[in-house]
């Protein structure tokens, strides 16, 4: 254990299960039978492991330290009730915005509510790769210092195949190389996944780009403001194009823009950082760059509205009340318009501002319902409409509805089919064609066993179908869910979930 990435993962790893048994660092190197400045060291990434040492740590922490990278199952006791109250975690699309965006600053950025999960781990491990200096200084608080000049031929290629948010360096780099190639993106497997939105934005201002068979090669001569036509509204598509014109001198305006949750929180810190940026929220944007971003910058991520309505969908499927808390308001509203429609029963709390002092949270208490199906299709639309990161929970919610529910995935062409993982447990999904599933219900849900998809959200509806199924279902390599999600397991296991994680 050499790599001084992989030294840090596993100390901070050990860090975690020391402090969730309430051991006092002090105390574990009692147990140990070695000195507070040696945990110390372990767990900040300062000193090689051998197997036997991991070994030993994990037999005290009572979990496998050495297996840290290898798949993780989850044994699921379906059937029980939640109950109690959730708070919703920072956004993991927010996050990801964020730390791109960080590249745009020549000084120091410090980044509170950066969701832990293995997206995140992924771009932190890039950032690291070229000569950034990332640390964790909490919880959920990350130190962003930029060196004199990025490394980018150190760039680590292995981290940066395995996120889609590889994509967004482009916008922040235009303005640091004339020259440079990222490697092509990769995240879920959701079918084809075009990025002409980027491309085509970038060449407004300036910018060229080849794609080959194994990069992008971006060149810019002189970039210049424009106004661009977003080729489709796509959120990355349009958080790149926003950082690309930060820095440019003038009026950059973007039409047909994104205006979802993840495309604010980038222009929130930009206008934190000195950037002029009106539209936001709407389906216009203008930006006025300025020459340079140099000064110390703190933010706040928000709250994540899809894990919001995780939680929502849990509650609805399990038939259980539930409070979740601290909910983005504005990007859930037609998702409980719908449900409110199909008869399910819920209060919504006066708003209340996120630590960004700019979205708007709320409380909702969901109670047990009956549902119907609604006679009309549910679709997904680029904010504000149905988010298309919503769109497949109403899977899960639709084998709990009186009558047939049709669902039309027209972003993705594999999504839909991994839907239909859902009859393994008794659900009743015909698949119509790639986009489009209709499902029958009410239906009772079985236990069952099935390997994840390789897409996030149709493993957390899977996960969920296995918690209203009675009995012993098993989820096999989970690891697309932890890209998004952060303590998964153990948050629903506080809420009357039973999920067990097998190393």
């Amino acid at each position: 254990m050499n790599n001084k990435n992989e030294q840090e993962k596993i100390g901070y790893f050990i860090k975690t299960l020391r402090e969730k048994q309430g051991l006092k660092q002090a105390e574990f190197a009692k147990i140990l039978k070695t000195s507070q400045s040696a945990v110390a060291r372990m767990e900040s990434g300062k000193q090689n492991f051998s197997t036997g040492e991991l070994l030993k740590i994990g037999k005290v922490l009572n979990r496998k330290i050495i297996s840290l990278h290898q798949s993780s199952d989850f044994v699921i006791e379906g059937g029980h009730k939640l109950h109690g109250s959730v708070t919703t975690n920072y956004s993991k699309n927010g996050s990801v915005g964020l730390l791109c965006a960080s590249l745009l600053n020549k000084s120091k950025t410090t980044l509170h509510g950066i969701a832990r999960i293995e997206e995140v781990n992924r771009i932190v491990e890039v950032l690291k790769s070229i000569g950034v200096s990332v640390r964790w200084i909490g919880t959920n608080s990350l130190e962003i210092i930029p060196p004199e000049k990025l490394k980018l031929e150190k760039l680590d290629k292995k981290a940066a195949i395995k996120t889609r948010t590889i994509v967004m360096f482009m916008g922040p780099l235009i303005h640091l190389f004339k020259k440079f190639n990222i490697p092509h993106a990769s995240g879920c497997n959701l079918g084809k996944r075009s990025i002409s939105a980027h491309i085509f934005g970038l060449e407004e201002m300036g910018v060229k780009i080849k794609v080959t068979n194994d990069n992008y090669q971006i060149t810019s001569s002189k970039l210049k403001p424009a106004e661009i036509v977003m080729y489709e509204s796509g959120d990355t598509a349009c958080e790149n194009l926003i950082m690309a014109a930060s820095k440019i001198p003038g009026k950059t305006v973007i039409k047909y823009s994104a205006a979802n949750y993840m495309v604010q929180e980038v222009c929130f810190f930009l206008q934190k950082a000195g950037v002029k940026i009106d539209g936001i929220g709407t389906t216009t944007l203008t930006i006025e760059g300025v020459k340079e971003i140099n000064k110390p910058l703190e933010y706040w991520n928000s709250e994540d509205p899809i894990e919001s309505m995780m939680f929502l969908t849990a509650s609805i499927t399990t038939n259980s009340h539930l409070m979740i808390k601290r909910c983005p308001i504005n990007f859930l509203e037609l998702e409980l318009y719908k449900l409110k429609k199909m008869g399910l029963k819920f209060k919504v709390s006066k708003k209340y501002k996120s630590k960004n002092e700019m979205t708007n949270l709320a409380d909702i208490e969901v109670f047990p319902s009956k549902l119907t199906a609604l006679d009309d299709k549910i679709h997904a639309q680029p904010y504000p409409g149905l988010n298309i990161d919503n769109l497949p929970f109403f899977a899960a919610i639709a084998t709990q509805a009186k009558g047939n529910t049709m669902i039309h995935d027209w972003t993705y062409e594999n999504r839909a089919i991994y839907l239909t993982e859902l009859n393994r447990l008794g659900a009743n999904v015909t698949l119509a064609d790639p986009h489009r599933v209709f499902i029958e219900g009410p239906t009772p849900l079985k236990p069952a066993q099935v390997v994840c998809p390789p897409a996030l959200r149709p493993s957390i509806v899977l996960m969920i179908a296995m918690l209203a199924a009675p009995g012993t279902s098993i989820l096999r390599n989970v690891y697309s869910i932890n890209r998004g999600y952060e303590e998964i397991a153990e948050r629903f296991n506080k809420i009357g979930a039973r999920i067990k994680v097998m190393d």
